[in-house]
């Protein structure tokens, strides 16, 4: 996942901001050779999430996205360009991380200040290209269902074709964290 911020900050100080915070409930929190933060989540009740079992968690990574903001993204579905992306990474797939993911994404939209890049078309399964429009428009009524804001932002593919990703607010997280039908693009 991503986020994007429209104000820019050095990533050594998102960095040092976030290690006192994530040290409250994950361990170890460590700064890698790459200056990239790893952390493993112990206590997930901190982002509230009170039954959920972390043992089969994995690590989680923040790090600096250098591609934000990118020349071939079309950003007019925002008031002005994000002047910064930040990426925020499982090390393993399952349904725990991707729930562990979700919600560290909105705490960390919160406390930057951020839209969140679900780097992808949430809802939709890729497939038959027959019906490739056919499930688009179901992953367009599914994301529209939902309270909050989301843009498509449209980029090149390669080859002179164009794909979209959804970024959505906070109130949208919100709301998709809850739904029954919740994943996040792999």
């Amino acid at each position: 996942m991503g986020l994007w911020l429209f104000e820019h900050r050095s990533f050594e100080e998102i960095r040092a901001s976030a290690i006192p915070w994530l040290e409250t409930f994950c361990d170890p929190v460590e700064v890698e050779a790459d200056r990239d933060l790893a952390f493993r989540v112990q206590e997930p009740a901190v982002l509230g999430l009170h039954a959920l079992n972390t043992a089969e968690a994995g690590m989680f990574f923040l790090s600096e996205d250098d591609c934000i903001p990118a020349d071939d993204e079309d950003y007019s579905g925002f008031s002005r360009p994000p002047v910064q992306g930040l990426i925020l990474a499982a090390g393993c797939s399952g349904q725990v991380n991707h729930i562990l993911l979700g919600h560290l994404a909105l705490a960390f939209a919160q406390r930057l200040h951020a839209v969140i890049d679900f780097d992808g078309v949430l809802g939709f399964t890729p497939g038959d290209r027959a019906e490739e429009a056919a499930e688009l428009a179901r992953a367009r009524a599914l994301v529209a269902s939902l309270p909050g804001t989301v843009r498509e932002v449209s980029y090149d593919t390669g080859g002179g074709d164009r794909w979209i990703r959804h970024v959505g607010d906070l109130k949208f997280l919100s709301a998709w964290l809850q739904h029954p039908d919740f994943r996040l693009v792999k």
